[in-house]
């Protein structure tokens, strides 16, 4: 079986692609994963030993530079995005059985218009579910398209979500569904999401609604990683064992813009008041250590299995990989949400009791969260809920993804 991954996005989109790439080759499929050319991915994919196909513009500059809700310039990124699909991963779906695909409407519409081309299956992927429709939750919004306030019914205001998505998509795909002899799509959203949507969270730490709603067809599998965890840097190590565990903290591919040496202060004052070290990472927004002391120490990238175990806790973002690991470790945690699909799992956590949750930080007010977060009862409760955490959700989808190949 030959399988095509298009995961395009920050590394919480392409990570759990490669977990779910590593579980189909150990079934026998041939996969290969078309992500974005960043170096870093590349380096991910071939650590896990899979084949990637690069694709598109590197995803950190825009990521980087884009203004939070600016929608200048969308209309060219998602015309680029949705020609990649029919270019470069339309020629690396040739003679597939499969395509699985995550990310942006532009991308996934683009892929499920491929997987149709060539009369395969297709399967799409959220690693969040607040991009699934559902009475229970509001859309999360498009840029440039605020949904209004005074709409409060979940339905109507989904109806509005597949009406904008059409506003905003609908001709450029048709354009090139035309060009590749395809018809029209009326409801670009429906037809990138199916009607048996996969999502990849864990059911303790992000459930979904059993009934109702159109809930019924989500596909729930557990959320997806990697097998085998990489050793951590010598460092790193060395770090580890030269005293007390130290607090992480790490906001990933999340930009910071302006506020990136505040935070850094923040975080760093707050673990310090509290007496412990921090280890910072660097991550997209480029953080960088307060000062020379040796209580801290800045990492690049380093594999959240094996550090997280080891830390006191961990102050993040709040994306949803960052948090499954967290939880997986059962140590504390303390979010800082930004954006996108950050709120939810910050109210997760704090739900749970596995933490607390800062949208605006100070050093003050991470120092109190950071409190709470080392209580004892904080941390009996990370690690109740760390052996209810599933462990096997791309070994999962792998079996549901052959099986359905098969028929």
């Amino acid at each position: 079986m030959r399988v095509v991954v298009s995961a395009y996005g920050a590394r919480g989109s392409v990570e759990p692609m490669a977990g779910l790439a590593v579980r189909l080759r150990e079934r026998g499929a041939e996969v290969r994963v078309c992500a974005p050319p960043d170096g870093e991915f590349a380096e991910l994919l071939a650590a896990s030993g899979v084949e990637a196909v690069p694709v598109g513009a590197p995803v950190r500059p825009v990521v980087t530079t884009v203004r939070a809700g600016s929608a200048v310039g969308l209309a060219q990124r998602a015309a680029d995005l949705m020609a990649a699909q029919f270019g470069p991963v339309a020629e690396a779906a040739e003679g597939c059985d499969l395509v699985v695909a995550t990310g942006p409407l532009p991308v996934t519409a683009g892929a499920r218009s491929v997987a149709e081309r060539l009369g395969v299956p297709y399967v799409y992927a959220t690693h969040t579910p607040v991009v699934l429709p559902s009475p229970h939750q509001p859309p999360p919004g498009r840029r440039g398209r605020p949904l209004p306030p005074e709409v409060t019914d979940n339905r109507e205001l989904w109806d509005l979500d597949a009406r904008l998505a059409n506003d905003m998509f609908g001709a450029m795909l048709g354009a090139f569904r035309d060009a590749a002899d395809l018809p029209p799509v009326d409801d670009v959203r429906g037809y990138a999401f199916t009607d048996r949507p996969w999502l990849s969270a864990d059911p303790v730490l992000s459930p979904w609604p059993a009934a109702g709603g159109g809930a019924d067809g989500v596909v729930r599998t557990g959320a997806w990683f990697r097998p085998a965890a990489r050793p951590l840097p010598p460092e790193v190590a060395a770090f580890l064992e030269a005293g007390a565990p130290p607090v992480y903290v790490g906001f990933g591919s999340t930009p910071l813009g302006a506020d990136a040496p505040a935070l850094a202060r923040a975080a760093t004052e707050a673990a310090r008041a509290r007496g412990h070290r921090v280890i910072l990472a660097r991550g997209w927004a480029d953080l960088t250590p307060v000062d020379d002391g040796d209580d801290c120490l800045a990492v690049d990238v380093v594999d959240h299995r094996a550090l997280f175990a080891r830390v006191a806790a961990v102050v993040h973002h709040g994306g949803a990989g960052t948090t499954t690991t967290a939880a997986r470790a059962g140590v504390p945690q303390v979010v800082v949400p930004r954006a996108g699909d950050q709120p939810y799992w910050a109210d997760r956590v704090t739900a749970l009791g596995l933490g607390a949750a800062r949208p605006a930080p100070s050093p003050e007010a991470l120092s109190a969260a950071l409190a709470t977060a080392l209580r004892p009862d904080t941390r009996a409760r990370a690690q109740a809920v760390r052996g209810r955490i599933r462990d096997d959700g791309a070994a999962v989808a792998a079996r549901l993804l052959c099986e359905a190949a098969g028929r």
